[in-house]
């Protein structure tokens, strides 16, 4: 029996942004003129770490990932001709959310928009990017006390704005198991909820709870998938009524948004991509009661590298068949009193609850980053073994590798590429900015933002008045470093060898067979050169390497490719370069003069990220021994290469 009223969809996005503003403002007005029904900005990794794009470690960055937005002028271009008031934008930005949030209202205001009518969100989730991807700029507690100035403000100012997305996303692309990106993800939210509760009156503190909403990711195994949602649909309605009193059941709703899984996404048979991401999508659409407010699809050739328009539109399409075409909007909720879907979705709960007693034990999800980023990579850890193991099947990875090739590669390898001039064109128009901007106004502003911070003010009105007086992004997150100071966030990758060592017997004999060679141990130095944070393949190599027996080096995240040439003079006799945001050529090249120039040239270079063909071709060209991409998934031959590589014996019968 079908309801009498049909349901709404739910919002249709597209995760983009590329380039320049005005690059992407064309591509978001496209994507409206096609049914998209609301907007998610993805901005560049100078803009998501508080960058200006002529600083030196944006080189390479700038437009590659998302959009650049250095200033007021940068946003105005973004969202020209598209009336701010009637959309629904999402941002996804982090550390510099209270920033771009406040460039956001500055350009609605100057459209004319009633503030108080804008509706989005910002992610502005600190504590998943110390634990999984890496745009963090200060210490946790600053952190989420920015996250609860967000918060309150909106409250008070843009009522119907979402101001903070708890974001489980990115910790199953770190390799989260379902308990743990429960857990992780509900811990988050009661952090941000204690910082919040002392910040308002206690009556209006159920509302606020109801601005809070989640970023979830949805993987293959959509059964597990869906009743994971249903599980945190439960666990947070029971938090807000138990731990905060929250009588009032539709301030207690979880709403969430979600992108499906990108870490499923091969680029071996990418075309397999797109029922992949069909099947995930109904994990988050199937079940009624535990149904998604928001979708965004990544499309067929993420793996690959930056999806053009044509490919954008497919996935949503997608979506628009199963809201449209389809009766699933029709009917009630379809799992309602299954006894195998409620066994499930307890059993679920069960652990979570679990977890979070152990985490709210450690002082609660701040007190806990080290442990939850060292369980996050050891998780990630056994998901590989397994696929190695053939334990979890892959199609076109692991079983059924032969192949047709796919038609929808074409001429162009089946990705759109960012013009490298690009960066020098932005970095003349940051220029031209400064140049005409009112500087002793800038400098007014910006001492009033460092006071408010220095203060414990909340810092939304000193941002809004500094990003119309033409501050750029750069010099707002600068104010932050200087009062709260910068924070290196664990690499969840201890020195100690772990329990993992089955099946690494032999290559642990030439591991200790080349160290008895070298005199002695073979040293690896893992860097992360450049802005991306997305550090889980350097961890897996580093978490392997060490269990092979190998002495790793690895600092983390963030590093210039000095720092790194500095690091190897310290006795490394293999250097690995992971980077996955497609700045690969111009971070390697720089990295490897400066090895020549120290004479450090005789140490082989390796380089692992999603890096096309005709790219791995420039980079061997210029030195680099070996390109490791996603689909060298079996790390034990990336380990028996690095072998050979530094082997003096292999070295000398070449």
């Amino acid at each position: 029996m079908t309801d009498l009223q049909k349901d709404r969809p739910w919002l249709i996005r597209t995760y983009a942004g590329h380039s320049t503003a005005k690059a992407s403002n064309a591509l978001y007005r496209n994507n409206l003129a096609r049914g998209q029904t609301g907007l998610s900005v993805a901005f560049d990794l100078p803009t998501q770490t508080g960058y200006d794009s002529d600083h030196v470690l944006a080189r390479g960055e700038v437009g590659k990932v998302g959009v650049p937005v250095c200033h007021l002028g940068d946003m105005r271009t973004l969202f020209d001709e598209i009336p701010l008031e009637q959309m629904n934008t999402s941002m996804t930005i982090n550390a510099t959310a209270p920033w771009l949030l406040a460039l956001y209202i500055a350009v609605a205001e100057e459209q004319g928009a009633d503030v108080s009518k804008l509706q989005g969100t910002v992610q502005n989730d600190l504590i998943k990017e110390y634990l999984s991807r890496g745009t963090y700029i200060c210490p946790p507690k600053p952190s989420l006390k920015m996250i609860g100035d967000v918060a309150e403000f909106c409250y008070t100012n843009v009522p119907k704005w979402n101001p903070m997305n708890v974001c489980s996303y990115h910790l199953q692309e770190a390799g989260a198991t379902t308990e743990q990106e429960l857990a992780f993800a509900l811990a988050t939210g009661i952090a941000v909820l204690d910082e919040l509760k002392p910040r308002v009156p206690a009556e209006d503190f159920p509302a606020l709870c109801g601005r809070i909403s989640f970023f979830v990711n949805a993987g293959i195994r959509f059964v597990t998938e869906m009743c994971k949602m249903r599980a945190f649909v439960d666990l947070w309605d029971e938090i807000l009524e138990t731990r905060y009193g929250v009588e009032n059941p539709k301030f207690r709703r979880f709403r969430y948004g979600v992108q499906v899984n990108s870490l499923g996404l091969t680029e071996q048979q990418p075309e397999n991509n797109v029922y992949r991401i069909l099947i995930e999508m109904l994990a988050v659409t199937l079940s009624k009661k535990a149904r998604a407010r928001a979708v965004q699809l990544p499309a067929w050739n993420e793996a690959l590298g930056l999806p053009r328009p044509w490919d954008q539109q497919w996935s949503m399409r997608m979506q628009q068949i199963l809201a449209y075409e389809t009766d699933l909007l029709e009917y009630g909720d379809l799992f309602d009193g299954n006894p195998v879907v409620d066994a499930k979705v307890e059993a679920l709960k069960e652990s979570a609850r679990a977890e979070l007693a152990n985490i709210d034990s450690m002082g609660g999800a701040i007190g806990a980053i080290d442990y939850m980023k060292s369980r996050l990579v050891d998780a990630n850890a056994e998901r590989l073994n397994r696929i190695e193991k053939n334990e979890t099947i892959v199609v076109g990875v692991n079983k059924w590798t032969e192949g047709e090739p796919s038609p929808l590669m074409g001429e162009d390898g089946g990705i759109m590429v960012v013009d490298p001039a690009v960066e020098q064109d932005q970095i003349d128009r940051l220029d031209a900015w400064r140049a005409e901007r009112d500087d002793a106004a800038v400098k007014a502003a910006l001492a009033e933002l460092r006071a408010a911070a220095k203060e414990g003010r909340n810092v939304m009105p000193a941002s809004i008045a500094a990003a119309k007086a033409g501050v750029t992004t750069g010099e707002w997150a600068e104010q932050m470093r200087v009062v709260h100071g910068e924070y290196r966030g664990p690499t969840g990758v201890s020195k100690a060898v772990s329990n993992k060592t089955e099946g690494l017997e032999d290559i642990r004999a030439a591991v200790d067979a080349v160290s008895d060679s070298l005199g002695r141990r073979l040293r690896f130095l893992v860097g992360k050169p450049g802005l991306d944070g997305h550090s889980n393949g350097a961890e897996q190599i580093a978490f392997r390497a060490r269990d092979c027996g190998m002495e790793i080096d690895y600092e983390g995240i963030r590093l210039t490719p000095e720092q790194i040439v500095e690091a190897a003079k310290d006795g490394a006799h293999v250097v690995g370069l992971s980077i996955l945001s497609g700045s690969h050529i111009s971070l390697v090249e720089d990295t490897m003069e400066r090895m020549r120039n120290e004479g450090l040239g005789h140490i082989p270079v390796i380089v692992g990220g999603i890096i096309p063909e005709e790219d791995a071709r420039r980079l061997k060209a210029m030195g680099v021994a070996k390109v490791y991409t996603p689909k060298d998934f079996v790390l034990n031959m990336i380990m028996k290469d690095i072998v050979t590589l530094v082997d003096p014996k292999a070295v000398a019968a070449e």
